[in-house]
Parts: structure tokens; sequence; C-alpha cells
């Protein structure tokens, strides 16, 4: 049996956070000081992590070693499973050129480049990010938003600061999913607060986008589009996360918002009357050529069959969440009591690690799975091709595979080993401002990570210990971890390095960060200041 303490090296708490930061800082050191690949910068802080708590905490070496399996596992089974074939139905979308089909299709819906960004970069750019996340919207929308005529700096940073309120429940859901699992807290709980943080991002960031785009000029012109597909983006987005499944939270979300978006261009008349078609705001906006491909046609055949995988995951996901089926999937989740792991917190309580459950069918990843092998019949792909393309996933996401069991690994050890909650304690320190310090923390850790999932594995645990202690509501700091990490995304070095290798920028991602990092500043004080009035009784109404 192993007990947490909170005041191991030299029964001074000050000095026992100081040490047990040390995995933390090492990484970020590694990943933002020394820029070194994020799968060696957390294998080198789970090393850190493990010696930490062997060392300085006194966790025996097996307990150590089990609890770094489990998060690994973890790690592959729910979140990455969910990644790999979230990435494996677009891939199969680009096999059968289908994905072009959909291209094509978003070109042709406005020929106003305003309304085309927020289509492409914030609508589409929410679907991926939902889908897949990781990366893939930046770089699929900026090539987009390139065919489409753009300039390639804007169109990086359009799909850099588009890539925002749907973070925190991309990849399925992923983020959050995993901010419940390593915090202890129910998921519904998580992702009801997040989903009353990020609607307010999402009536902000369509009317900066058409500011960026097209400047004063555009935002007096296209504001009524953009609110509205901002609103329904928001209200949708909150109805999901608190109704219905944080899983489709994006998707419900990217989908309404589109509609309202062209719903909206096509009864409000932007001002093409005063000035030959759309050229003047062509020419002042766009640089780049047009791709010559956008003017093929379409049958209305292939076109349903490129709408159909997200369809089709709509679909699986909703029929899941009927309580007859959710109930019945629900029954094939396995429960196991975790090898050499036995650990008690310092009032000596058994802590959650002990036990592994395993939602073998109810997953995420499965259900998109279930969707994939649908969406292969849809397109016609052959058997064999569609299991080439699902190993050439695993084979590309090799990296980030390593890079997400790592980080879940040290996140696990430091958990379990009572570090996680020494610095916890020691933060609560910052009392009232521990509101405002909260996403903070996670846009640091985006920032740095580059990725949402990573920064809740790291700083979840700690959001929480440091709210009960200083009196906060541990659901809010938790999710305040989520979304103001969402607003480091845009600045992260992997996502600026994306984005420029997409559009043939390769070495100018100070440039963009030059560019965005204005943004995300102003963004995460918008947010800072949500979370602080959350706290308090002006908008602690907001709260479940």
């Amino acid at each position: 049996m192993y007990v947490q303490e909170l005041e191991p090296v030299a029964g001074s708490l000050g000095l026992s956070a100081l040490v047990a930061a040390l995995p933390l800082v090492i990484v970020l050191v590694l990943l933002g000081g020394v820029r070194m690949k994020a799968h060696l910068a957390g294998l080198i802080g789970l090393l850190a992590a493990v010696l930490v708590a062997w060392l300085a905490y006194g966790m025996p070496l097996d307990q150590t070693a089990s609890s770094a399996v489990q998060g690994a596992v973890f790690g592959l089974f729910p979140i990455l499973w969910i990644v790999v074939n979230a990435l494996w139905v677009y891939r199969m979308t680009v096999r059968t050129r289908h994905f072009d089909i959909l291209r094509r299709s978003f070109g042709r819906l406005s020929d106003d480049p305003r309304i085309q960004a927020l289509v492409v970069a914030f609508c589409f750019g929410a679907l991926l990010e939902a889908l897949a996340g990781f990366g893939a919207p930046v770089a699929i929308c900026s090539v987009m938003l390139v065919a489409l005529g753009f300039d390639p700096v804007r169109a990086a940073v359009v799909s850099l600061v588009a890539n925002t309120a749907p973070v925190a429940f991309g990849a399925m859901g992923t983020p959050v999913v995993t901010l419940a699992q390593v915090t202890g807290l129910p998921l519904d709980d998580v992702a009801s607060v997040v989903g009353r943080q990020t609607p307010l991002l999402a009536l902000v960031v369509p009317l900066l986008l058409v500011a960026l785009v097209d400047g004063r000029r555009g935002l007096r012109e296209t504001w009524v589009p953009a609110l509205a597909c901002g609103v329904a983006f928001a209200v949708a987005q909150f109805v999901a996360s608190n109704y219905v499944s944080a899983q489709l939270a994006d998707i419900a979300a990217a989908l309404i918002g589109a509609a309202a978006l062209i719903g909206a261009a096509a009864l409000v008349a932007v001002p093409h009357s005063r000035r030959p078609a759309a050229e003047p705001v062509r020419a002042s906006v766009l640089t780049g050529v047009r791709s010559e491909e956008l003017d093929e046609e379409d049958s209305a055949r292939e076109v349903a069959r490129a709408y159909a995988p997200y369809a089709l995951i709509v679909a699986v996901f909703s029929v899941a969440q009927i309580p007859a089926v959710k109930d019945w999937l629900a029954k094939a989740t396995q429960s196991y009591d975790w090898p050499f792991l036995d650990v008690f917190d310092p009032e000596g309580n058994p802590v959650g690690g002990n036990v592994f459950s395993w939602p073998i069918v109810s997953t995420g990843g499965t259900l998109v799975l279930f969707a994939g092998l649908a969406t292969a019949v849809v397109l016609g792909v052959h058997a064999r091709v569609a299991v080439r393309e699902w190993l050439a996933t695993v084979h590309e996401l090799r990296f980030a595979i390593l890079t997400v069991t790592s980080v879940l690994a040290l996140a696990y050890v430091m958990n379990l080993s009572g570090q996680a909650a020494t610095i916890g304690h020691f933060v609560a320190a910052a009392g009232a401002g521990l509101a405002f310090l909260s996403p903070v923390l996670g846009w640091f850790g985006v920032a740095v990570s580059g990725s949402d999932t990573s920064a809740n594995a790291l700083f979840g645990a700690l959001q929480v210990t440091a709210a009960r202690e200083s009196g906060l509501s541990p659901e809010l700091l938790a999710a305040a971890n989520s979304s103001g990490g969402v607003l480091g995304k845009m600045i992260s070095p992997q996502n600026l390095t994306i984005a420029c290798a997409a559009v043939g920028l390769a070495g100018r991602e100070g440039d963009l960060l030059r560019k965005v990092l204005p943004w995300s500043l102003g963004l995460l004080l918008v947010m800072c200041l949500i979370v602080v009035a959350q706290s308090t009784a002006v908008l602690g109404w907001m709260l479940p």
C-alpha cells in the first residue's frame, strides 16, 4: 500500500512543490526553450516524474511503473483510438477524391471571400477539429483557402484564429474526456461547464475573422451573417455539450453554424450593388491564384457521397445516445483491478487509479470505427484499401502516439504519486486570484505542447486540487484549464509549423506568430474575466 504525502521534502510544502514541478518544468523548457521534438520531451519528462515519485515521494518503483503504464494505456484507448479512426475516415475521403468534391462544394456556396473564410475556416474547420484535431484543421483549411484565391499568409492566419472555439471538444471530445479522467470528475459535469465558456468565444471569432479578411469594411458589411453563424454555433455547442453528448458538440455546432451562415448570407444583401460583383473585395484581400479545379462540375450523387461520412458519424453517435442503446453499449464496459497499484490519498481513501474501466464498444473511437466502415461502403473503398489506409493513419500518427502516451503516463505518475496534489495545495495560496490564473495555465500548456488534451492531462488534477483548497468550484477551474487552453493553440510552435508547411511558407513561423499573438492574448484576457465572473455572483448563475 502506498499513501500519498503532501510534504515529503524536508516537511516543507514549498520545497516539495518545487521538486514536484520539476517534470513539468523540464517538459516545458525542452519544448519551448530547447525546441525538442514533443515525443522526446514527453519521454524525458516521464523519466523525471518517475524519479521524483520514487526518490522524493517514496512511491515503490513497481507502483510508479504501474501508474505510468496505466496512463499510457489510457492514452492509447480511448484517446488515440478516437484520433486514429477519425483521421482514417478523412484519409478515405481524400483517397477517393471525395474531399476534393467537398472542397469544390464549399467554393460554390458563395463568391464572397469573407463568407468563404467563415464556411471553410470556422465551420468546416470545426468539423475537422471534431473528427481529427491535432493540427489537421489548420493544415486542410489553409490549403482550401489558398485554392479559393487567398494570400497564403492571410489563409494561414485566418485558419489559426478560427481554430479556437471547437478545440475543447475536438477529436470527438478527447480533451474533455481526458480532463474528466485525470481529475476524477464526471465527464458530463466537466463538459457542461466547458460548454458554458467556449460558446462565448464562438460569438466573437466569426466577427474577428471577417475583420481579418477585409478589415472594418468586412465587419461592417458582413456582421449579420457572421453573428448569425457565431450565435448558431454557440447555441448548438452549448446544447450538445450540456444535454446531448460532448462527443457531438463540435459536429452539431459546425453543421448548424454553417446552415445559419449560408441562410443569413442569402437573406441579407451584402452590399455588392455599390460595386461590380465582389471584385473590389477580392482585390483588396486576395492576391493568390484561384484554383481552376473549383470550376469542375460534380454530380449531385457525388456531392451527397462527399458529405456522407460526416452524416454517418452524426447518425451513429445520435443512435448511441438513445437511452436503450446507450444502456446496451454500457454493458460492454469492463472494469479491472489494475495490477501492482494500491494507492491511497493523504486521508486514507483509495484513489480511482486502482480500478481501470475499459468501455470497449461505447467509447467514441469504436463508434467512429463503425461510421468509418459504413463510409468505406458508401464511398466504394475496397476492404484491402481501407485496411491499408488505417495502417497508414497509424504510421502517420506514430510520433503523436508516442507523445500522447508519454504525456499521459507522466500525468498519471504525477497524479498517483501525489506530486500534482502538492503543487495544487501550494498554488491554492493564490486564493481568489486563482480563478484569473486558471485559464492562463491551460493557455500556457497548450502554447507549449500544442494540444489541449496534453495540457488537460498535465494540469487538470492540479487545477482541481487547488480549487478544493481555495474553496472554488473544481469543475469551474478544470473547465477553465481547457477553455483557456484553446486560445494557446494558435501560437503553439507545432500549429504554426503546420500552417506554414501547408501554404508554402516554411521558415516564416515568426511572421505568423506576430500576427496571431495579439488575438491570442486578447481572447485569453476575455476568458480570464469570464472565469473570474463565473466564480462570483456576477456570472455564477451560468454554472450548472
